[in-house]
């Protein structure tokens, strides 16, 4: 499994100042859902049924007692689309989203700049809501984090940035090791997982008892591919006589 720790940055010329927001904003919701416990978690998270059928279960009077774990949520219950954006399930969901953040989102943003990256990655995140909706409407099973809005940042990248080197490490056993590979085997690599992964996923009773919604993923890099072309700059791309690595 690769982990990417930087990637060339020797192009960017401006500061990822919604990057950064972004990160605290996931930081300060996942204090949130500390202080808040598993009440905060249920209520704020996307519950397909809820969408779909736009109502609250608990205030709907449609669950019974004991049934799920649940709580009361936003009124309408379609924020929850945007809240769950910002939530995670725990510490390591939410530090390798930011890290994906923090190394593929500075480029993108620089590119299409801070308004339109924002807007950008709020549609990623909503897309890839619906996705993972799509897949089985009824659900009743929570769904949060911000792994379908990013997954659209790294479509954008791919689409923009191919050639990039990322440094990764790469686990061999005991031993680890970093490595550089230019962005399109890296996040080519993973958007292939998470096509496989899903396809495993329909085969087995995991799409219903919970789990990574890898749906959510596919969908948010498919959006964030569409809208590359929409968003990005057209001005002519920067060249630069060296290369070299920012610490991310």
């Amino acid at each position: 499994m690769l982990i990417p720790i930087s990637d060339d940055n020797s192009d960017r010329i401006s500061t990822p100042y919604i990057v950064y927001f972004l990160i605290a904003v996931n930081v300060v919701v996942f204090l949130l859902e500390i202080s808040g416990g598993s009440a905060f978690i249920a209520g704020y998270s996307v519950i397909p049924y809820e969408i779909t059928h736009g109502v609250d279960l608990v205030t709907s009077g449609r669950l019974r007692a004991g049934e799920m774990l649940q709580a009361p949520g936003p009124s309408p219950i379609y924020l929850t689309l945007i809240s769950a954006m910002f939530m995670h399930g725990g510490f390591m969901h939410i530090a390798g989203n930011m890290l994906y953040l923090w190394i593929f989102g500075d480029n993108v943003e620089d590119d299409f700049g801070h308004f339109k990256f924002l807007i950008f990655y709020l549609v990623c995140g909503l897309t890839a809501s619906f996705s993972q909706i799509a897949v089985d409407p009824n659900s009743m099973i929570p769904s949060l984090g911000a792994s379908g809005a990013i997954a659209g940042v790294l479509g954008a990248y791919l689409i923009m940035f191919p050639r990039n080197r990322v440094r990764c490490i790469l686990p061999l056993g005991f031993i680890w090791t970093t490595i550089e590979l230019p962005a399109i085997a890296v996040l080519g690599f993973w958007i292939v997982l998470q096509v496989i992964s899903q396809y495993t996923a329909f085969s087995h009773t995991a799409q219903r008892s919970g789990g990574v919604a890898y749906m959510a993923h596919i969908g948010g890099f498919a959006a964030g591919i569409v809208l590359t072309f929409v968003f990005r700059s057209r001005r002519p791309p920067r060249f630069r006589t060296a290369s070299y690595y920012e610490d991310d």
